[in-house]
């Protein structure tokens, strides 16, 4: 059961702070006996009543190929809770399965996935292990189990951080990889939106690939521009395209940001947010500014409100799960002397409910899936699905951490019978019904692939 006083401590007067937004609030969480994982196939089900499933699934395919039936694309996901919610997804990881080998984001500079414990756990750079072990960004099975787990908790798009359009160290990758994710988004009806890191300028004018820093964001922008703001899932606001600089970190000139502003039409700039505090490194081009994680983490947000709610800003709430950096275990060396522990879900909870000001114009989640720093969102060995299931509870969807598992149970299945491309059909007979919320159909195609398929 779920205990009110509980969440009532666990949320420090935040709740009575924030009374009048009572519709997004989160008024409890899961008790001590927080959910990991649930085991679906404990139900006995007929073999009879599967195969039955298995047969009509084989019927429909004939109509397909018959062309009676033609699939659309898009997800339909009814939220109490209007504000729209972000996740600021790192499309930067490569495993030795799917891409030949260990990316950096997984290794660091001293660990070795190759290593597994008697857990079956691999060593990877990080505090926390994915539920699902380390992936490729690049893996379609791993982009269709995300955003279904996304869209299942509510989150209506993402912001990928990306490093420029150059082919320079890992950045070319990271560009691939976001866009690989495109026909997924598409396909679930989901936005997204680029987060820019302005360091990687400078990395391209050091490395000769441009005459200056401002040419080099220059052309990042225009691919920006020609490659991403004209699908029509980029993230709008108001009519206008979204953008989010990671600083301004490097270019931190007013009349430097004009000259890269130039490559979009007069009147057709997108708005374009940059990290709190720094808009006035951006001069007339930003519209806003995003929070981040801080070292004094409440009072970071009482400040970020407190500024803008007078404000004609884009403001972004940020909520985030905890703090918890690898990078100095990871041999990168010291970047934070400082964290913000978990506290088994208060942490998300406390952040949640800032976002409740109406100054917010949407949520970001920091992050999905930043291993390294401990932020992630993603079901884990350690918190399973209670995040999910608390920001399920804060958008007012109808799914429950049930239906989360017959996601986590599909990407198993596809792992399973990699290369079985009679169990594949099935498999994505399930994606389309958890598409449709059909989740138990979905749950009854997994169960039967189980039992007369599995070993």
């Amino acid at each position: 059961m779920w205990s009110n006083s509980k969440f009532a401590l666990c949320l420090l007067g935040i709740i009575i702070f924030f009374q009048s937004c009572e519709k997004e609030n989160l008024k409890e969480k899961p008790s001590d006996n927080q959910v990991f994982s649930i085991e679906l196939d404990s139900v006995v089900v007929s073999d009879s009543l599967l195969l039955s499933v298995l047969k009509e699934e084989d019927a429909y395919r004939k109509m397909t190929k018959a062309g009676r039936i033609v699939d659309i694309s898009g997800m339909d996901v009814v939220k109490e809770n209007p504000k729209k919610v972000y996740a600021h997804y790192m499309p930067w990881f490569q495993s030795l399965d799917y891409d030949g080998y260990w990316g950096q984001h997984w290794t660091m500079a001293n660990k070795n996935p190759n290593i597994v414990d008697a857990d079956g756990k691999r060593e990877i750079a990080s505090y926390y292990y994915p539920i699902i072990g380390p992936y490729s960004s690049n893996d379609p099975d791993l982009q269709e189990y995300h955003f279904l787990m996304m869209k299942l908790s509510g989150i209506d798009g993402v912001i990928f951080d990306w490093y420029g359009s150059k082919d320079l160290y890992d950045y070319d990758l990271i560009k691939q990889s976001t866009e690989s994710f495109m026909a997924r988004l598409d396909d679930l009806g989901m936005e997204f939106s680029i987060m820019y890191e302005d360091r990687v300028a400078v990395d391209t004018y050091n490395s000769g690939l441009a005459s200056s820093v401002v040419d080099a964001a220059q052309m990042d922008f225009q691919y920006i521009k020609d490659s991403y703001l004209s699908r029509p899932n980029f993230l709008n606001h108001n009519g206008k395209e979204l953008l989010f600089v990671f600083g301004p970190n490097t270019i931190t000139n007013t009349a430097d940001w004009d000259s890269i502003f130039s490559v979009f039409p007069v009147n057709e700039e997108p708005y374009f947010l940059t990290l709190w505090a720094a808009q006035n490194m951006v001069g007339s081009s930003a519209s806003g500014e995003f929070l981040w994680v801080a070292q004094d983490h409440l009072l970071a947000h009482d400040y970020y409100y407190g500024e803008y709610l007078d404000n004609n800003l884009v403001t972004v709430g940020s909520s985030y799960p905890g703090f918890d950096s690898f990078y100095e275990d990871g041999g990168w060396g010291l970047q934070h002397d400082w964290g913000i522990p978990h506290n088994n879900g208060n942490v998300f909870v406390e952040t949640l409910n800032y976002t409740h000001h109406e100054a917010a114009d949407f949520v970001q989640l920091v992050t999905w899936n930043d291993f390294g720093e401990g932020t992630m969102l993603e079901p884990t060995e350690e918190y399973g699905f209670l995040n999910l299931q608390l920001l399920q509870q804060y958008t007012g969807v109808t799914y429950v951490p049930e239906d989360l598992q017959i996601v986590l149970d599909l990407y198993k299945a596809r792992k399973e019978f990699t290369g079985n491309y009679e169990v594949q059909y099935y498999l994505d007979r399930s994606y389309r019904k958890i598409k449709k919320s059909k989740m138990n159909r979905a749950r009854l195609i997994l169960m039967a692939v189980n039992r007369f398929y599995g070993s």
